[in-house]
């Protein structure tokens, strides 16, 4: 299985010179940049856009806010479930990374001394992304983007072929879609007893607007108030 590509007329690895190329043509503190990007600016950035998103659920409150709360959380441990299920394919596979077995490649990090497919982090931002997309479809675009591109910089960076980035992506998809409907059905259960205990309710809804919904639902608007039909969860 190590010999996924072994041939400079793969498709594969032409596609490799021709993405890790561009490095090789851009300055220096642009290669920098990627790097940073590449190694931590994707994942920092999905992780802010999860607090942004869970920050203005609770502010906002609602009936949904427990069950949206419930589709956030599952996102960081999709991830983690994600990157688990690769450890045994990346055993399996055992695929040096590219630059051990093609010469002229511009490696922007050192120290990759695992094996190359599949590209944990593809996975993990695919699995953020997805998470995200399920709690907010807005935000959830924008994360998924931000995925695609965090997987074009790794091979850019010069340290995995476009098929571990594929393969990634592929992963964090399918985990953090798969196994959705039993995590909501264990985790919004879980976060609805959150939110009605006193010490730890201001994690799914802020305490004053939890208590003007409460005055409201006695005053006949619902327990969503009367702008109740706005939604975070992605139906």
């Amino acid at each position: 299985m190590a010999g996924l590509a072994d041939s400079g007329s793969n498709p594969d690895v032409d596609l490799l010179y021709d993405i890790n190329g561009l490095a090789k043509d851009a300055p220096p503190w642009f290669d920098d940049v990627m790097e940073f990007v590449g190694e931590f600016g994707v994942l920092f950035a999905l992780l802010g856009m999860l607090v942004w998103c869970w920050w203005g659920v609770r502010k906002r409150g609602g009936e949904d806010a427990a069950p949206t709360v419930a589709a956030l959380v599952w996102a960081p441990l999709a991830a983690g479930v994600a990157v688990l299920v690769n450890v045994p394919i990346r055993g399996f596979v055992e695929r040096p990374r590219p630059f051990n077995d093609h010469e002229g490649l511009e490696v922007l990090v050192d120290g990759k001394t695992d094996y190359s497919f599949v590209s944990d982090h593809a996975t993990l931002c695919m699995a953020l992304a997805v998470g995200l997309f399920l709690a907010n479809r807005r935000l959830g675009i924008i994360a998924l983007v931000l995925g695609l591109v965090g997987g074009f910089i790794r091979v850019y960076m010069g340290v995995h072929y476009p098929t571990d980035v594929v393969g990634g992506l592929a992963l964090g998809t399918a985990v953090a879609l798969l196994l959705s409907p039993l995590a909501m059905a264990l985790l919004t259960p879980l976060m609805r007893a959150v939110e009605r205990s006193p010490r730890g309710g201001w994690l799914i809804v802020a305490r004053g607007r939890g208590v003007r919904q409460r005055e409201r639902g006695r005053a006949g608007y619902g327990s969503g108030g009367p702008d109740s039909d706005e939604r975070d969860l992605a139906a």
